[in-house]
């Protein structure tokens, strides 16, 4: 169970209320405590923090380190840790607990929070890990196991509160008040057929605000939202942003309702796939951080090699006008320009793409008005860059042809960056492959091949 702050006093003289959340000077207090292996100390610092702050702690302290914090959580560790952890943190945390204390606590976990810990663990480990947690909840988080990654049957959380539709408010209510298996937290009810089907859901609200007579049905507003248990969770989060909805129901193929995902559920899902598309846009992983060297340097060498691919793309496109470049060096000096501003005016047309299809507000109904949008705004910002660069190359090298020269070359390449930052996420959307990983790669290619093509072709053409 989660331990709030008390009003005790540690060390330093601050209330364990003051303590909420894991501050620099906390963090120091702890740390000196573990160097001095003083567990009275540690204990009084550490269990009063929220189980997101003690999961902030674990990650940031070495592997001995925390075994002492898990000795002063003890004996009763809080299960949500888990469910807090990064993934290298969980697997030193569970290889220091064992597999009985760990499956143990994976079992007093919310449905959804177990399975997501236990998938993140190895095929032979997940078996012994669910030998440990108790029989019942094991049944329940196998069936969840079954589910595609990241689906709604991964998050929906399968203990609801499903009444039939012929009770009346006052049974309800004593139902509630009597009854010893219901959620931890939950603010509606679902009223269901006699198939288990849900006809609606009622707020809690409504039913205190009812008399005790009143029939559930006709407190029932419209049906229920539903999804499959196979739908994706990005089609969830896009209900929920959508529509405003507080509660989803997750029915299997014949309709009837297997679980509920909640707002909360999702606010953590959202995080993480706008946390996921700037990552993935780098070309980095959530666990880079945490990764050892070796994890981390595999993980980026495919893209720094298709990285590399491209710059050798672009620099035999240069090498192509390795004469015009010798007789005129100041072509040398100012084509990085061209080619940056493109690559920059790409990456923010091409920036707002992804997040657009992430959030089906770009779709292929609008995507000619939104690429049309692109390239006036890529051709005002190239004329208005045109004229600035112009007239800077113009001062500096004092010959008016090399000014019109890289006017035109930055013209040409932000016009085209930004019609190539709408256009590659929309094709890459419509062949099935992820926009905020590839879109940066192609994005690149393009705007240097066409920024060093423009400007040498340029300079070639009307410089000699």
């Amino acid at each position: 169970m989660t331990t709030q702050p008390e009003s005790t006093n540690d060390a330093s003289g601050r209330e364990a209320q003051d303590l909420y959340g894991l501050t620099s000077d906390l963090l120091d207090a702890i740390l000196e405590a573990l160097d001095q292996e003083d567990l009275n100390r540690l204990e009084a610092l550490v269990v009063p923090l929220h189980a997101a702050d003690t999961a902030d702690l674990l990650e940031q302290i070495t592997g001995p380190q925390r075994s002492l914090v898990l000795d002063a959580l003890r004996p009763e560790i809080d299960p949500d840790i888990l469910a807090y952890l990064d993934e290298p943190s969980l697997e030193d945390v569970r290889e220091r607990l064992g597999m009985q204390e760990f499956g143990q606590l994976v079992g007093q976990l919310e449905t959804d929070d177990a399975i997501e810990v236990i998938d993140t663990l190895d095929d032979d480990v997940q078996e012994e890990i669910l030998a440990a947690v108790p029989a019942a909840e094991r049944r329940v988080v196998q069936e969840g196991l079954n589910f595609p990654e990241d689906s709604a049957g991964r998050l929906m959380r399968r203990d609801v509160v499903a009444l039939p539709m012929f009770w009346n408010v006052g049974q309800t209510i004593d139902y509630l008040r009597s009854s010893s298996d219901l959620p931890g937290e939950f603010y509606a009810v679902f009223v269901v057929d006699p198939g288990h089907k849900p006809l609606g859901m009622i707020s809690l609200g409504a039913i205190l605000r009812s008399k005790r007579d009143v029939k559930l049905q006709s407190l029932v507003d419209g049906e229920p939202t539903t999804v499959k248990g196979e739908t994706d969770q990005e089609e969830v989060s896009y209900l929920f942003q959508q529509y405003g909805l507080s509660e989803v129901a997750v029915v299997d193929d014949d309709g009837r309702l297997l679980g509920t995902i909640t707002f909360d559920d999702m606010v953590d899902v959202m995080s993480e796939e706008s946390e996921e598309d700037v990552l993935r846009l780098g070309g980095v992983a959530e666990t880079d951080l945490h990764d050892s060297v070796v994890q981390t340097t595999r993980k980026r060498f495919l893209w720094l090699l298709i990285n590399l691919g491209t710059a050798i793309l672009a620099s035999i496109v240069i090498g192509a006008f390795e004469g015009t470049i010798e007789q005129i060096v100041a072509l040398a000096v100012l084509m990085p320009i061209v080619a940056s501003m493109g690559g920059n005016a790409g990456t923010q047309a091409m920036t707002v793409a992804v997040r657009a299809l992430a959030t089906k507000d770009l779709t292929q109904a609008n995507a000619l008005r939104v690429i049309g949008k692109e390239v006036v705004v890529g051709l005002l910002n190239g004329c208005l860059f045109a004229v600035l660069m112009g007239i800077i190359a113009w001062l500096w090298f004092h010959d008016p042809m090399l000014g019109v020269v890289i006017a035109l070359a930055m013209i040409a390449n932000l016009l085209v960056a930004g019609m190539s930052g709408a256009m590659i996420p929309l094709t890459l959307e419509r062949f099935n492959i992820d926009p905020a990983v590839a879109a940066g790669v192609f994005l690149t290619t393009v705007t240097d091949v066409v920024g060093f093509c423009a400007f040498l072709g340029l300079g070639a053409l009307l410089l000699l």
